[in-house]
């Protein structure tokens, strides 16, 4: 059974709520439902919509959200052909193909560098193993690492002139020839 409280504020507003449907978009044959929706919901607070500071404000807000949610099922879907191919499917990412400056641009790097993107990054060791080699601790060898990953990423948009997109993937980039083929050692 509904509270007083539910029944007195429902009658207060439920004109200019289906007011407010109506200048919001709500198809005609559905402000019934959108409306009966809207009661349901509040008939599940019970009694704690008797404490509820703002009814009218409480109501409205459901009713937009109910709207909306019935406005995103209702959009129309358009069924493409099967035989239009996905998106991209092919190709690979621009950062794959990044892998083609790699080499050149970690002969570029200092030893102790290229030591830690070796062992870490492309070896697949742990740091501990990095730190063993080294000598050093294992904070000393994260911090060793992640500098080396900055001097990499930074050579890299040098070298390569790696540039990225308003989501900071890379976009695009400048393959540089390996050693062998640009004649320098």
């Amino acid at each position: 059974m509904a509270v007083p409280c539910l029944l007195t504020a429902w009658q207060a507003h439920v004109g200019e709520l289906r007011a407010y449907l109506h200048r919001h978009g709500a198809p005609a044959d559905e402000v019934d439902d959108v409306l009966q929706e809207v009661f349901i919901k509040a008939l599940r607070q019970d009694a704690k919509f008797c404490r509820i500071e703002n009814a009218r404000a409480w109501l409205f807000e459901v009713t937009r959200n109910a709207l909306l949610d019935r406005l995103r099922r209702s959009r129309e879907h358009v069924e493409l052909p099967a035989d239009i191919p996905a998106p991209g499917a092919d190709a690979a990412p621009v950062v794959d193909a990044l892998s083609q400056c790699l080499p050149r641009v970690l002969s570029e790097l200092s030893a102790a560098d290229r030591l830690a993107i070796t062992l870490c990054d492309l070896e697949g060791r742990t740091q501990q193993v990095l730190a063993e080699r080294l000598g050093i601790s294992l904070p000393g060898a994260k911090s060793r690492l992640q500098r080396a990953r900055r001097r990499l990423r930074a050579q890299l948009v040098s070298a390569c002139q790696v540039r990225f997109d308003a989501d900071g993937e890379v976009c695009c980039f400048v393959p540089r020839p390996p050693l062998a083929d640009s004649g320098e050692s």
